[in-house]
C-alpha cells in the first residue's frame, strides 16, 4: 500500500468521524435544540452532557488530526510525528477524555505513519510513544499487532519498555512494603558507608551527618539543572539512540554504584546492566572486574544541553549561569571526575583525559572560576590525564561554594569534614581520626574499590526500587 492510499483511506475515516455523532456546537439536525429544563434532568443525564472544556478539547483534537492527515498525505513524516506528539500530550488518544472515535482517529494516524516509515523511523515512533508514557496495550491496538510481535519490534529497536503494570506499579508496591519493614534511603546510605568502613554513628557524634548527600536529590529530576551539564562533561555518557537519547553511568566501584543509581533514578526509573569487565594492570588483585551500568532512555528534546558543545558554546553557557548555577555545575564535575582530599592541606581536583574533547573543559573552567569567584587553580599534567587543581585556602573557598550541591557520598563526607575542621567545629586530632575512615588503600584490595556488586546486593532494596 503506498503512502497516498494510506493517507486517503485514513482521511476518509477521519472525515466520517467529523460528520457523524460528534457535532458539539449548535442544535442537532432534527431541530429540537438543547433542553432548557436542566433542573429536571437526572444526575446520570447531567453527568453525560459535554462540558465546554471537553467540547473545546474535542475540537482541538479534531483540528490536529486533520492537520496530521494532510501531512501524512504529503509524506511529511516529521510533521506527522510532531502532531501525534501534540495529540498525545493533549490526551486526544484517551477515549475516556474525548470519546472513542477521536481516540480511534489518533490510532489511525499512528498506524498510517507506521506503514509509511522505514525501520529507523519506526523505532523513532515507538521511542516517542514510550517516552510519552503511552501504554504498550494502546500501541498494540493502534498497530494491529500481537503482544509478541510488538515486543519483538521493541527489542529490535533496542528500547527498554516494560509495561507500567510490570515495572512502575510493582516497584511502588515493593518500595512501600520495604518502607513498612524499616527500609528507606537513609538506611541504604548507612548500609553502604558501614560496608566501606565508615562509622556513621561516630561522625554524628561530632555533628557531621554522613548521609547529607541525599539532600536535594529530588531537584535532579529536572535535566535543566546545571549539575547535569557538569556530569555530562565528566562521567555521564550521552548519545543519540534511535531518535532519542540514552543517558548512562557505569562503574565497578563500591560507592559509585549506589550514588549513580540514586542520581540517575531521580530522572526516571533506571535499568541496570551487569557485565564482566577487563582486568586493569594496576589492580593485580582484581582478575575480572564487574561493571555495573545504569541507563535511561529519553526523548531527543528531553535534555536542553546539546550532546556536543564547542568550547565557545560551553564558555557562554557557564558565563550565563548565576553564581549558584555555576557552583552546581562545578559540583557535577566534582561528582563525576573530581576528587576532594586532605594531605597537610586541602585539595580539590577535576580530572580530564589528555588530548580528548573533555580536556578543553579544564581550561575554560579554570578561567571562569577565577573570574567569577576569585579562586585560582592550576592545571597539572599526570601520566594519563590532566588535572585542574585547587589547593589550600582556594580549595576551602571552592568547597564552601559547592558543598551543598555535591552528592557523591564520600566526596561530600570529606568536604563536610574538612569544612568542620576549618570552622573550628572539630579538633585536628578528631579530624584525623574521622578522615582515616574515608581514605582509599592505593594498589591494594580496598573495599572501596571494585566491590560494586556486593554493595548493590547489600543496598538492593533501595537501589532497585527508588525513583519510580
Amino acid at each position: 500500500m503506498n503512502l497516498r492510499n494510506i493517507g486517503a483511506s485514513a482521511m476518509h475515516r477521519i472525515r466520517c468521524i467529523a460528520k457523524g455523532g460528534f457535532k458539539i456546537n449548535g442544535p442537532p439536525k432534527n431541530g429540537k435544540g438543547p433542553m432548557n429544563q436542566r433542573n429536571n434532568l437526572g444526575t446520570r443525564d447531567e453527568a453525560s452532557l459535554p462540558k465546554p472544556t471537553q467540547a473545546g478539547r474535542i475540537d482541538a483534537c479534531m483540528e490536529l488530526i486533520v492537520q496530521a492527515m494532510k501531512c501524512l498525505e504529503n509524506n511529511d513524516k516529521d510533521c506527522v510525528m510532531k502532531l501525534i506528539e501534540e495529540l498525545i500530550k493533549a490526551d486526544c488518544h484517551n477515549g475516556y477524555a474525548v470519546g472513542k472515535k477521536i481516540a480511534d482517529g489518533v490510532k489511525e494516524l499512528v498506524h498510517g505513519l507506521w506503514l509509511a516509515s522505514n525501520r529507523e523511523e519506526i523505532c523513532g515512533l515507538l521511542r516517542m510513544l514510550k517516552n510519552l508514557n503511552v501504554s504498550k496495550g494502546w500501541v498494540r491496538k493502534a498497530l494491529g499487532m500481537s503482544t509478541k510481535m510488538l515486543n519483538k519490534r521493541i527489542a529490535k529497536c533496542g528500547i527498554d519498555w516494560e509495561g507500567k503494570i510490570t515495572r512502575n506499579n510493582v516497584i511502588k508496591v515493593i518500595e512501600n512494603m520495604l518502607r513498612k519493614m524499616g527500609w528507606n534511603e537513609i538506611k541504604m546510605c548507612e548500609e553502604l558507608l558501614r560496608f566501606i568502613g565508615v562509622d556513621v554513628d561516630e561522625f554524628r557524634r561530632y555533628g557531621i551527618e554522613p548521609c547529607v548527600w541525599l539532600n536535594g536529590l529530588e531537584l535532579l529530576s529536572d535535566l535543566r539543572r546545571p549539575y547535569w551539564l557538569g556530569m555530562a562533561k565528566s562521567d555521564l555518557v550521552t548519545w543519540k539512540y534511535n531518535g532519542g537519547i540514552r543517558l548512562e553511568l557505569g562503574t565497578t566501584n563500591t560507592i559509585d554504584v549506589i550514588f549513580f543509581a540514586m542520581t540517575l533514578s531521580a530522572i526516571k526509573t533506571s535499568s541496570l546492566k551487569i557485565v564482566w569487565g577487563r582486568g586493569v594492570p594496576s589492580m593485580k588483585y582484581v582478575s575480572e572486574p564487574i561493571n555495573l551500568s545504569y541507563y535511561v532512555y529519553l526523548s531527543a528534546d528531553a535534555r536542553p544541553w546539546l550532546i556536543e558543545l564547542s568550547a565557545g558554546e560551553l564558555e557562554r553557557i557557564l558565563n550565563g549561569f548565576s553564581d549558584e548555577g555555576l557552583a552546581e555545575y562545578i559540583a557535577g564535575e566534582i561528582d563525576g571526575d573530581g576528587t576532594v582530599w586532605y594531605k597537610e592541606t586541602v585539595y580539590v581536583g577535576i580530572t580530564a583525559c589528555k588530548n580528548c574533547p573533555k580536556r578543553v573543559v579544564l581550561d575554560i573552567l579554570k578561567e571562569v572560576i577565577a573570574e567569577r569567584f576569585g579562586i585560582t587553580g592550576s592545571i597539572n599534567s599526570e601520566r594519563t590525564a590532566d588535572v585542574l587543581d585547587f589547593g589550600g585556602e582556594d580549595a576551602v573557598k571552592l568547597l564552601r561554594r559547592v558543598v551543598k550541591y555535591i552528592h557523591h557520598p564520600l566526596r561530600r563526607l570529606r568536604a563536610e569534614l574538612i569544612l568542620a575542621l576549618y570552622d573550628g567545629k572539630i579538633s585536628k586530632d578528631e579530624f584525623t581520626k574521622l578522615y582515616e575512615q574515608t581514605e582509599y588503600e592505593l594498589g591494594g584490595p580496598d573495599i572501596k574499590h571494585n566491590h560494586g556488586l556486593e554493595a548493590l546486593v547489600r543496598a538492593a532494596p533501595q537501589t532497585h526500587t527508588h525513583g519510580a
